[in-house]
């Protein structure tokens, strides 16, 4: 009979700590940036640098974001790490972003020492108070002896239920200070859940009793990997599928039922299905306000089935007439399951109805000129739909959400829930770096790259294939847009005309770049940037009044969306 191995137990000083539990969770890179409170972290990682890949950003936001997109690309948590005072602040904004759009992250930081803690010292500030409402969970480790279990519970709660951020703040004596410390293994995560067999039986009554309905899917689909059960669940009640900004790749977008969309700037299609159903079927979403518009005429004709995993959501922002608090996966399971053994459903006039909306109110742009849609389409067919496309916020990101067909998740990375201006070039890094396999694309307007434009050094230091593409048009395009429609063209600080050239910028930060204006240079450019060895910047320059359409103007009922035709 053999003997079980004993665990090994050895003194380790706090820094070592942290490097032996980033390698028990399975963590292969960091981002992040050093300072004088981290640095015992930093020599640590530095004698480990063969077994965690550390990519050092320009600056901590953008470590945080690079650490986000990491995480949304894998579906592992991303870390990120960085100093006591201003090096923590930096990471406040990539915090808060994960946080809106459920991204497990850990932040680690380091302060002051014990003894100078809360005397305003030199580079001290109170990161975990200041975090506290954009965390799931914050932690501030005052002796060594704790470390390794708050450490592994940062994580257990990062990945677990409706994912989000922990942030881990680490005085600089306790990296310093040695205690004993035992190997262990990463929590097993149990799925929550809190539903019964009569929340199951409520949603397929509900289900079998309808005869408009309409699935409406959220960013939980992505998170809980629910994209196959998603399609069957589809095909079992014979219904069309619209998703919110988040929802992206959950379900075929190339698939007949898909209708788009929903909310603002959805399509119009899905607008007037959510007006017109009888039972709209929401999954894993939360109801925003860029989809309610106005809660209190929202689906006026429908009875709502929420599905979700975080029980807060349910009825908080739209009254629902039932729910399933549960994982979506697991749930979509169980309500496959009963509906296949059951008799089929089909809602042929309903689906017929939908198809020809689509036909009469496709998605339509100026194709005499080079547009953002166009430069969309064209990436499209070359990548053969295929890749990875971070973004930051404004027009860009809707034109790409609208012209690009995901057909797979953790596809398209964007800030849905802060709406953060210079997410998506350190996304677009951490994307990279976690799925070196896949080309990743980052699509900014010119207002929303110039605020993190420094990380494309970061992407030539690394020699990282990626592919930034600016769409220039020397406005905030997404504001003017309002200013032109609701403001009376009072174009107050958003036109951005001045003397800076992206492509010079790009090749002085070690980058092939090249400057596109007309359609017939499109192809050629995209081309040559996905063929590229390293970072290739597209300075694509277009008309500084495109705009994005459709639109619901907020507030308004969603079969008030309107475009350029409408206009």
């Amino acid at each position: 009979m053999s003997r079980a191995k004993k665990t090994e137990t050895k003194v380790l000083t706090g820094s070592q700590i942290v490097i032996e539990c980033l390698k028990e969770q399975g963590v292969d890179t960091v981002f992040g940036y050093p300072g004088g409170s981290i640095l015992n972290i930093y020599d640590e990682l530095y004698k480990h640098s063969d077994e965690i890949n550390h990519i050092l950003t320009s600056h901590e936001q953008g470590a945080a974001h690079a650490a986000d997109g990491y995480a949304r690309a894998t579906g592992k948590v991303g870390v990120c790490m960085a100093t006591s005072g201003p090096g923590a602040t930096n990471l406040v904004t990539g915090i808060a972003t994960a946080y809106m759009d459920s991204v497990p992250l850990v932040a680690i930081t380091a302060n002051v020492t014990l003894p100078w803690l809360g005397k305003d010292t030199f580079q001290e500030v109170d990161i975990a108070g200041i975090t506290m409402p954009i965390t799931k969970h914050g932690f501030i480790v005052k002796d060594v002896t704790t470390l390794a279990d708050i450490l592994r519970r940062a994580f257990a709660i990062a990945k677990s239920g409706r994912p989000g951020p922990v942030l881990v703040d680490i005085t600089k004596d306790v990296t310093a200070a040695s205690c004993e410390y035992t190997p262990a293994k990463p929590y097993v995560l149990e799925k929550p859940f809190s539903y019964d067999d009569n929340d199951i039986r409520n949603a397929l009554e509900l289900i079998k009793k309808a005869s408009k309905p309409l699935i409406y899917v959220g960013g939980g689909a992505v998170i809980s990997g629910a994209n196959k059960e998603l399609a069957a669940f589809a095909a079992n009640i014979d219904a069309p599928v619209c998703g919110s900004l988040m929802s992206k790749g959950s379900f075929d977008e190339t698939d007949a039922r898909y209708t788009g969309m929903i909310g603002m700037h959805g399509s119009k299609t899905t607008n007037r299905a959510v007006c017109e159903c009888d039972l709209l079927i929401s999954l894993g979403a939360r109801f925003s306000d860029r989809v309610v518009s106005d809660p209190k005429i929202f689906a006026s004709q429908a009875k709502v089935l929420h599905i979700d995993i975080d029980p807060a959501e349910i009825n908080k922002n739209i009254k629902v007439t039932a729910s399933v608090v549960g994982d979506l996966k697991e749930v979509l399971s169980i309500l496959n399951k009963k509906l296949s053994a059951g008799k089929k459903i089909a809602h042929l006039e309903w689906m017929k109805h939908i198809a020809q909306m689509k036909k009469d109110m496709p998605l339509s742009y100026d194709k005499s000129t080079l547009t953002c849609p166009y430069v969309i389409e064209e990436l499209y067919k070359a990548t053969k739909g295929d890749a990875i496309i971070t973004t930051d916020v404004g027009q860009h990101q809707m034109w790409a959400a609208e012209y690009y067909k995901y057909t797979k998740p953790r596809t398209f990375l964007t800030s849905g829930g802060l709406g953060t201006m210079g997410y998506g070039l350190g996304a677009c890094i951490g994307a990279k770096v976690g799925r070196p396999d896949k080309k990743v694309i980052n699509i900014a307007g010119d207002g929303c790259f110039r605020m993190n434009m420094n990380e494309l050094a970061t992407a030539s230091r690394y020699n990282l294939p990626i592919i930034e593409v600016i769409i220039n048009n020397q406005v905030l395009g997404m504001v003017r847009q309002w200013q032109t429609l609701f403001y009376g063209k009072r174009y107050s600080q958003t036109v951005l005309e001045d003397a800076v050239d992206y492509v010079k910028v790009a090749e002085a930060l070690g980058c092939e770049a090249v400057r596109i204006t007309k359609k017939e240079e499109v192809g050629p450019a995209i081309k040559r940037a996905l063929n590229a060895k390293g970072p290739f910047v597209l300075d694509v320059v277009i008309e500084k009044d495109d705009k994005v359409f459709p639109m619901v103007p907020g507030g308004k009922p969603l079969d008030t969306a309107f475009d350029a035709g409408d206009m």
